[in-house]
């Protein structure tokens, strides 16, 4: 079964840092590239983006407001990303998914990981 593991979600204070992980398995896998979104229940009708990797050059990008907070690498052997957030906000508070995108198989979702940053 195709799936994403995310790990590394959890609760901080604010001006603290999270690593979140997020490896597929059950197959072989075309990656085009691999990322991360979030979500704000009751708030954000639709995931919005953080971050995503191109999986051949390795080119980053980044949502406009992070403010270079937030750095997305990948392991091309384990076909993962990572997340490293630093500086971490209240604003931050989400559900954060991670996605890969396939060349043959198309989107997959990951299962979200809750990250809470406190005052």
């Amino acid at each position: 079964q195709v799936q994403l593991v995310e790990s590394g979600g959890g609760s901080v204070q604010a001006g603290g840092s999270l690593r979140l992980s997020c490896a597929a398995s059950g197959g072989t896998f075309n990656v085009m590239d691999m990322g991360w979104f979030r979500q704000i229940p009751g708030v954000d009708q639709d995931r919005r983006i953080v971050a995503r990797i191109s999986w051949r050059a390795g080119s980053a990008h980044y949502r406009d407001s992070l403010g270079g907070r937030f750095t997305i690498t990948r392991d091309h052997n384990k076909t993962a990303v990572s997340l490293q957030m630093n500086t971490l906000e209240p604003e931050d508070t989400a559900i954060y998914y991670c996605y890969l995108d396939d060349y043959e198989r198309g989107r997959i979702w990951g299962q979200g990981t809750q990250v809470t940053v406190s005052p």
